[in-house]
């Protein structure tokens, strides 16, 4: 009795210390999350080229050989079958049996860069003078799930922080009453790897992406309930990180100063998001530009957002679009159909975005980055013996496109062959791409770790190069 009386006494004077020190371990974690303290995780090593970066990632794979890499040779041969020597030790998704070449099915119009590239991106064909365009990617996986982590988190396997998360952790924000990695999704459905594509993985979850959304509630749960206003969320959040407090000195687990870390983020976020993403406040000439409609979820509306998010300091912004896995299995997944639909979705506030950007002086200081997981074969899926034309996954070869933030201007890097089935020069991997972006936010790929289950982490973890060749 006497024993748990002492251990009530000394339990109580710990909490009486706790909750009265402004220096106890859980108000100095705080204070270093809160208030930016740590000056060596918010500089970067070395000068960067770009502050913020906008990543627009068309889930499902663009047919980016109908788009950027036009092939004469593949039109010639549309139609006929696929050369033998193509079709050695290759796996297909879904191709059975011996398929037919397929050409492209869309005319072609010259860029402000001189490149030929597909008539039915005629917007952003004024704006390539300004875009970086790699014709030579490549990756290790044919199917999206995989290829997504990948090409965001650096292994084909979920687990690991996103890229997103990965910029938050070494560089922060450069607003605290923002969050530093802000995903949006556009397209109707999420992408196939799902939301594990914004996650933290091992990171503390203070770096996780928070998805905002172009229609409707902004931020879900941000808001008060009703009959709860901004001072009685105030008090009990201060009562909540009080017993935070107490907890993360007790058993001094480093998530609980992020959950408190987060929480009054969120608390800043619900005075400062409504600002953010009032699009309805920017002039008609911005929405004609654009071709937004206020209050519909839409690829255009969240490049519009794009633009305000890194106008405040937001350091990563993640564009998903789906709808772009072109099979050709029926008029909704092919190259006919839904492929210039698609286009004609993106292909105007894509180009708004660069204009945008570069007459407001942020195109200089922004990394944009477009493209998908992998390619698309230069043969003709036929699934099942479908007529409709469409092309299955490819992970040899596929385009991407970069523009602003210390990449080159009107340039073309790499090069396929004359089917547009094989890189023939500049070879550019996925983990090349993100030590690239890395390196131009003035990060160094191969120092940017984390220890997890015994050993340093990174992005890039298994390989990757920066590319200088992409750079100004």
């Amino acid at each position: 009795m006497n024993h748990l009386s002492q251990q009530a006494i000394q339990e109580l004077c710990r909490r009486r210390f706790l909750g009265g020190s402004a220096l106890s371990l859980g108000s100095i974690a705080m204070h270093q999350l809160l208030q930016g303290d740590d000056d060596k995780v918010k500089k970067p090593p070395f000068a960067p080229r770009a502050k913020n970066v906008i990543y627009m990632h068309m889930e499902g794979a663009p047919p980016t050989l109908d788009m950027f890499d036009r092939k004469p040779t593949l039109d010639r041969f549309d139609g006929e079958k696929c050369p033998d020597e193509l079709m050695n030790k290759e796996r297909f998704a879904f191709i059975k049996g011996h398929p037919k070449m397929l050409g492209h099915k869309h005319g072609w119009i010259r860029a402000s860069n001189g490149i030929e590239m597909c008539e039915l991106f005629p917007h952003l064909a004024q704006q390539m003078s300004d875009v970086t365009l790699v014709r030579s990617m490549f990756t290790d996986q044919f199917n999206h799930a995989p290829a997504e982590h990948l090409m965001f988190a650096g292994a084909p396997r979920p687990g690991r922080p996103s890229m997103g998360s990965w910029m938050s952790y070494g560089l922060g924000s450069e607003n605290r009453d923002l969050p530093a990695f802000v995903v949006m999704v556009s397209g109707g459905s999420l992408p196939s790897a799902g939301k594990a594509l914004w996650s933290s993985g091992f990171l503390p979850s203070l770096h996780q992406g928070v998805e905002f959304r172009s229609a409707g509630e902004p931020v879900l749960y941000l808001e008060n309930p009703p009959g709860y206003d901004r001072a009685r969320r105030r008090r009990s959040l201060d009562a909540l990180s009080d017993l935070n407090r107490i907890h993360e000195a007790r058993d001094g687990d480093p998530e609980t100063a992020t959950r408190i870390a987060q929480a009054e983020l969120a608390f800043r976020m619900q005075a400062s998001v409504p600002e953010a993403v009032d699009i309805q406040s920017e002039t008609q000439e911005v929405h004609d530009l654009y071709g937004t409609t206020p209050g519909k979820a839409s690829f255009a509306n969240n490049c519009l957002l794009a633009r305000r998010l890194v106008e405040r300091g937001v350091r990563f912004v993640q564009l998903f679009d789906s709808g772009w896995d072109i099979h050709g299995t029926s008029p909704g997944d092919d190259l006919m159909t839904k492929f210039p639909s698609q286009a004609k979705r993106i292909d105007r506030p894509l180009a708004a975005l660069l204009i945008d950007l570069r007459r407001r002086g942020l195109l200089d200081d922004t990394l944009l980055v477009w493209g998908g997981e992998f390619g698309r074969t230069p043969m003709n899926e036929a699934r099942n013996g479908s007529k409709f034309f469409g092309r299955d996954h490819h992970p040899h070869c596929f385009s991407m496109l970069m523009a602003g933030g210390g990449v080159k201007r009107g340039a073309v890097i790499g090069a396929t062959d004359e089917l547009g089935h094989a890189i023939v020069d500049n070879p550019i991997h996925v983990h090349d791409l993100q030590a690239t972006i890395l390196h131009l936010c003035g990060i160094d790929h191969e120092k940017l770790t984390y220890k997890f289950q015994g050993r340093p982490f990174r992005l890039t973890d298994v390989h990757g190069k920066v590319r200088k060749e992409l750079l100004a």
